[in-house]
């Protein structure tokens, strides 16, 4: 099976059906397009270590998709450290509605990006070359998106730092990330919010969820963290 095939185009909407995601043809055939740039623009820039048609699929594509049934279908959403533009494009594709902008730190991720963009001719989605630390000191971007996103996140706690400035009131974070230690989410709750609350008048409320998934073919537990 080879990346764009109709055999490859079957398996990742067969597969999305398991995780109850239904794709349409359209939307399958904007995900080939994405996948064979990903894979062509790699020999020259290293985008990402996955290349196998079965794990580009999974790894890449329906993990990106998971988060969708959080994301109001007409938000504006930043995706952090998109990279390769997940999950931010595929999210776009499958919620054609949404104002996306994508971040990254490399310039020649973002130059993919931006290519990506007009090959699949989408619109009301940009690419920025900035770091998140420089995008939330910026007053046209405080406050400015519903929904942040990232898959590329070291720490739970400093992601959410980042996002909380950049996020509207009664907005949502999502983190993708893999098994996840209650430890890392009790972390978050005494050294993020408590802290933030103890100074702030109007003792605003945070919840956090997790919820567990796996992504057919592959077997590591995978974890979506949301703070609202």
């Amino acid at each position: 099976m080879e990346i764009g095939t109709n055999d490859w185009s079957n398996f990742l909407i067969n597969q999305a059906k398991i995780i109850d995601i239904q794709l349409d043809h359209t939307q399958n055939h904007l995900f080939a397009i994405h996948a064979m740039e990903l894979i062509k623009w790699n020999h020259k820039i290293n985008i990402t270590t996955i290349t196998d048609p079965v794990e580009v699929a999974s790894s890449h594509f329906l993990d990106s998709l998971v988060p969708a049934r959080f994301i109001p279908s007409d938000a504006t959403m930043l995706d952090i450290g998109s990279g390769g533009g997940f999950p931010g494009i595929p999210l776009k594709v499958f919620l054609p509605k949404l104002s996306v902008t994508l971040i990254d730190a490399s310039r020649k991720k973002i130059s993919f990006l931006k290519h990506v963009i007009r090959s699949l001719k989408l619109e009301h989605i940009e690419a920025l070359h900035m770091r998140a630390e420089d995008l939330a000191i910026q007053p046209s971007f405080i406050n400015r998106f519903d929904v942040v996103i990232s898959r590329a996140l070291s720490s739970l706690d400093a992601f959410v730092r980042l996002a909380l400035p950049l996020l509207t009131n009664g907005g949502v974070i999502i983190a993708l990330k893999g098994e996840v230690e209650k430890a890392e989410l009790d972390n978050l709750r005494d050294n993020v919010f408590k802290k933030m609350n103890s100074g702030d008048s109007t003792d605003r409320q945070f919840t956090i969820s997790r919820e567990r998934y796996s992504l057919p073919t592959l077997n590591a537990e995978r974890s979506v963290i949301t703070v609202r």
